[in-house]
């Protein structure tokens, strides 16, 4: 699901969208690495020198050889047109999947490793909209807040993350899904009253799935346990399970029994004082009509 992107051939932006650089300790190092090998198999195979390859390609000589050492993740769109460049016969191509998953920043990666196991997941915001909620125009909106500023680059890798995420939907069986918004994300016109809109559209729209119940919590409940920030609870299949708070815990995941059973005690009371889905329905589509 990341965005695409249709800038591999553009020279002017090559430098920052050919790639992004490895995190030290990352354990897609190997694979990149390996990656980076066959690129440079391929483009000696087809007899192209770097600097010939790199303008076909439309990159700097010097990303070209980043590439090729393994200290640069390559774009799934760099994959695509070097294998059909190298005619490396869709040895490249067969990457694909593996980079695009590498190309996620860590921390996402293992988030989203996590969502992917649970088969049920808790989760309360009280200053934005969640993740797993937000429309690509929204969460770019979003992500171009946060200081200090992303780099193009990154940023679109951040973007790119984010949405790989909301594959959560289409997984069988689909696991069940509770969100408690503050209603101050409601109203917070991220990226303008369009994008808000949208975004409003977009949660009507995601309600509407048979394993998702989304509520709204008033900003007139004064008093709820949710003010010491997100709350998220995942559970595994197994029994057991994980979660975080913003303000408990150092902020740090959690798995203990003990303090699992904080965090769910916290969100029982969050979704108890809530509106119910169907107010909570309601309760967007008036927001909605009045944005």
């Amino acid at each position: 699901m990341a965005v695409s992107d249709d800038s591999v051939s553009n020279e002017n932006e090559g430098v920052d969208e050919a790639g992004w650089d490895l995190e030290p300790g990352d354990e897609s190092a190997p694979l990149v690495e390996a990656v980076g090998r066959l690129v440079r198999f391929c483009r000696e195979q087809a007899g192209m020198r770097v600097a010939d390859f790199a303008q076909v390609m439309g990159y700097g000589e010097d990303m070209i050889r980043k590439l090729e050492r393994g200290v640069r993740i390559p774009r799934v769109e760099f994959l695509d047109r070097a294998d059909d460049v190298l005619n490396a016969g869709g040895h490249l191509r067969a990457f694909r999947e593996d980079v695009e998953k590498a190309q996620y920043p860590k921390k996402v990666r293992d988030l989203k490793k996590k969502e992917d196991m649970a088969v049920e997941l808790q989760l309360y915001s009280n200053h934005n909209i969640h993740g797993l909620l937000q429309t690509p125009e929204y969460a770019r909106a979003l992500l171009g807040t946060w200081r200090p500023a992303y780099s193009q680059g990154e940023l679109e890798r951040m973007l790119a993350g984010r949405m790989a995420r909301k594959s959560i939907f289409e997984r069988e069986p689909a696991p069940e899904l509770s969100f408690v918004q503050e209603e101050v994300t409601l109203r917070r016109p991220v990226g303008g009253t369009m994008v808000l809109r949208r975004q409003l559209e977009h949660m009507l729209e995601v309600a509407q799935l048979p394993y998702v119940e989304l509520q709204v919590m008033p900003t007139a409940c004064a008093s709820h346990p949710g003010t010491g920030g997100r709350i998220q609870v995942l559970k595994f299949a197994d029994g057991s399970g994980a979660g975080r708070m913003d303000d408990d815990f150092g902020g740090r995941p959690v798995d203990s029994p003990r303090q699992l059973r904080v965090l769910e005690l916290r969100y029982g009371i969050i979704r108890a004082q809530a509106l119910t889905p169907e107010e909570s329905l309601a309760f967007i589509e008036q927001v909605l009509g009045e944005t």
